[in-house]
């Protein structure tokens, strides 16, 4: 195994535990979930959605970790992860909410170095 895989590995793993857990979050109503989304004029009801699209991309990261035939997947996943987290940053900025950009840029930047690893493995 070359180092760029085994940091494919480690990153995309960890980028996928992540957003599991903040999907989770999500699907949960934490407090903090919701107070954060409400400052940045998203409803309650977006919720399930936003989470079943971080679930998704979370899979699709763990596809393609468990076969080669499968790297395209999880190559695609972690491009839909950092177009995503783009999204979350756009709607901090609309909004003004900058006291927690650091967040949904610390997903975006998880989900580039996936897909940067991804891409080069």
């Amino acid at each position: 195994m070359t180092g760029t895989h085994l940091a494919f590995v480690v990153v995309s793993s960890f980028t996928a535990v992540v957003n599991v857990a903040i999907a989770a979050a999500d699907l949960a109503g934490a407090r903090f979930v919701l107070a954060n989304s409400a400052q940045v004029g998203v409803g309650r009801s977006w919720l399930p959605r936003l989470a079943a699209l971080k679930l998704a991309g979370a899979a699709g990261l763990l596809l393609g970790l468990s076969d080669a035939a499968l790297r395209p997947l999880g190559a695609a996943a972690a491009c839909g992860l950092v177009l995503f987290y783009l999204g979350a940053i756009a709607f901090h900025l609309r909004a003004r909410v900058l006291h927690n950009l650091a967040f949904p840029g610390f997903f975006c930047a998880l989900a580039v170095a996936s897909s940067a690893l991804a891409l080069s493995s």
